[in-house]
């Protein structure tokens, strides 16, 4: 059985790309959000194994819908993403819980394998 992931993003682009990206690396997306709230919905419904999560959403940010999830019982390795640099959002990463963090422009099948088997 796959592992299954769900994508959030304000972009359907990104989206789109993230799912094409997220199956070549062998994962059943279970979950497309455009905003934190529907994340939260989505992620507590399907409980995915991977979630890969924009940190600027146009509800909540993707610092508050990682808070969210933990408060669930479920256990998802969370990949923030953004155009932004890490370093743009200060200590607020390392402090979040997350799996990692990948930039748009660096996201890809090997670096995702990265973060993920790092956790």
């Amino acid at each position: 059985m796959a592992p299954t992931a769900v994508v959030v993003d304000d972009h359907a682009d990104f989206r789109a790309q993230a799912v094409q990206l997220l199956q070549a690396a062998g994962y059943e997306v279970v979950g497309c959000c455009p905003d934190g709230n529907s994340a939260i919905a989505a992620i507590e419904a399907t409980r995915p194994d991977l979630v890969l999560l924009d940190v600027q959403l146009p509800d909540i940010d993707g610092f508050r819908v990682l808070a969210h999830v933990e408060d669930l019982d479920a256990d998802p390795a969370i990949v923030l993403t953004s155009t932004r640099e890490e370093a743009d959002y200060g200590t607020r990463v390392a402090r979040s819980g997350a799996a990692g963090f990948i930039t748009k422009a660096e996201l890809s099948v090997q670096s995702l394998s990265r973060v993920v088997t790092r956790r």
